[in-house]
């Protein structure tokens, strides 16, 4: 008899699936072992979206088989593949707020009594079982309402569980967490290798591949491109099956001339939000913003654009004093923003690529007041094609694309405008390694050009790697501001908490 451990649970050969334009998954293949983790990691747009609503059922396959242990079958219905044991736990899981925690848990398939009626005593029990499994300490007649961000999370994965589920699919688990309740994730994780159940986890953090993976699979445009053990692999290894050559350079910075003020800001204030923010942003310049959570750096940038205004302060841009109350103004002055939340603020969903790039450009591509669609598509293939944006047509609705490229759909927007001032706010958070690098690169390549851009970012690697200068902000107030050799991780650590003793 095979030993359980190298028998999967799961397997897919062959997995085809086609939509109008695009060959999303092109025959490949994945399997998942019992007690084990195994890392699903790609590009967005790779593939990974897809097979995991392939793997739950959402989606059918044009071609290829599905295996349990062993077996073919099939899933025909979400419910089918749940009844088969497989479940997953999405990064934005639907919750009802004005439910009980047990109701959120079985909505769906609540226990049933005599009469076909919910047999509520059984839920709330069967839930408390579910909770005690995964040792979280939850009342399973509370109201969700009434519970935090974290506590949500756990009912989603307890929700999960209530199908007795021997596959658990994880997409993007941690995006929301903090650095706490993503070790408590961690601990769960294991609890559940514990179980035996057969883990497929999906991230765009390598620190969390190698951390909590036994197993990897690459997609890569919709293609299996290998699998293996991750003892067996390095970080480097994995970039290059990602993006088909060696990615060396993820911050490639050019040397760009520095020139005069783009950009002056003083006495900024706000009533809650932050407070005496003085700064220079020069031409071909890229600064850094750099603080921890609640520190108000989006506040800042989010005023400097229009969305709310300052109680105090003034803002040059060149040599002209701007006052700005609205977007439009912002606009008019040549200052765009790139907003980090570009799935509510950036892109409009619904609307064609094409439409959401020229939507603040309207009176380059009109005339007499009539949209030239000639003129419109032209437009959007310029700024797309420089940020190699990855989709089958600038008719495909901006929903449909992965993260990344949703991310510079919205940069192209902006810069069809042709701005003096752009600012990126997280401009590569949530998208793969291989999208980061063509960000940065084009980032690079308008500040050579003289653009002045501000960089919002949490991740300490990207504002070293991206910067010219960076200023740390802490509870509202610039705290410190580094160039050159003084910026390290450590000053701006100890800058963004609060120690004493870092550089000036």
């Amino acid at each position: 008899m095979q030993d359980q451990s190298t028998q999967p649970v799961l397997s897919l050969r062959g997995i085809v699936k086609t939509f109008p334009g695009v060959r999303a998954l092109d025959g490949v293949q994945i399997d998942l072992y019992p007690g084990q983790v195994t890392a699903l990691i790609g590009e967005n747009g790779a593939g990974k979206s897809t097979i995991v609503k392939t793997l739950t059922g959402i989606y059918q396959p044009d071609e290829g088989q599905i295996f349990v242990d062993g077996v073919e079958t099939r899933f025909p219905t979400a419910q089918a593949a749940g009844h088969a044991g497989v479940t997953a736990i999405h990064q934005e899981t639907v919750l009802f707020d004005e439910l009980t925690v047990a109701e959120n848990i079985f909505i769906g398939h609540a226990p049933r009594g005599r009469f076909g009626l919910i047999d509520r005593a059984a839920m709330k029990a069967r839930a408390s079982e579910i909770l005690d499994s995964i040792e979280a300490d939850l009342d399973p007649g509370v109201k969700l309402a009434d519970l935090g961000i974290a506590s949500k999370h756990l009912v989603a994965i307890a929700r999960a569980l209530s199908i007795d589920a021997r596959v658990v699919i994880m997409d993007e688990p941690t995006a929301a967490l903090s650095h706490k309740e993503i070790a408590e994730l961690y601990e769960l994780v294991e609890k559940l290798k514990a179980q035996g159940k057969a883990i497929l986890f999906i991230s765009h953090k390598f620190d969390e591949i190698f951390r909590i993976a036994d197993r990897w699979t690459v997609f890569r445009d919709g293609q299996f491109v290998g699998e293996g053990l991750m003892a067996d692999v390095t970080e480097a290894e994995l970039v290059r099956l990602m993006v088909g050559r060696a990615v060396d350079q993820i911050y490639p910075k050019r040397p760009a001339e520095i020139g005069p003020p783009a950009l002056t800001v003083s006495g900024y204030s706000h009533p809650t939000e932050f407070e005496d923010i003085n700064f220079t942003l020069h031409q071909g310049e890229i600064l850094g913003f750099y603080g921890l959570v609640g520190a108000g750096r989006s506040e800042v940038m989010q005023a400097l654009f229009g969305i709310t205004q300052p109680s105090k302060g003034a803002t040059r841009i060149g040599e002209d004093v701007r006052v700005i109350r609205s977007t439009a103004q912002a606009v008019e002055a040549g200052i765009v923003y790139v907003p980090e939340d570009r799935g509510k603020q950036g892109v409009v969903k619904g609307m064609a690529i094409f439409e959401n790039v020229t939507l603040p450009s309207l009176s380059q591509t009109s005339r007499n007041g009539f949209l030239k669609l000639a003129n419109e598509f032209a437009l959007a293939r310029d700024y797309t094609q420089r940020l190699d944006l990855r989709a089958a047509s600038l008719d495909q609705d901006v929903a449909l694309l992965s993260g990344g490229n949703q991310q510079k759909v919205v940069i192209a927007k902006w810069l069809a405008t042709k701005p003096r001032v752009i600012i990126l706010d997280e401009p590569t958070k949530g998208i793969d390694i291989g999208s980061k690098a063509a960000v940065h690169d084009f980032m690079s390549e308008l500040a050579a050009e003289g653009l002045a851009v501000i960089m919002v970012s949490s991740e300490i690697p990207e504002v070293l790697g991206m910067a010219d200068r960076v200023i740390v902000m802490r509870e509202g107030r610039i705290a410190a501001e580094f160039a050159g050799d003084e910026m390290t991780p450590e000053n701006l650590v100890r800058a963004a908490v609060g120690i004493e003793g870092a550089a000036a």
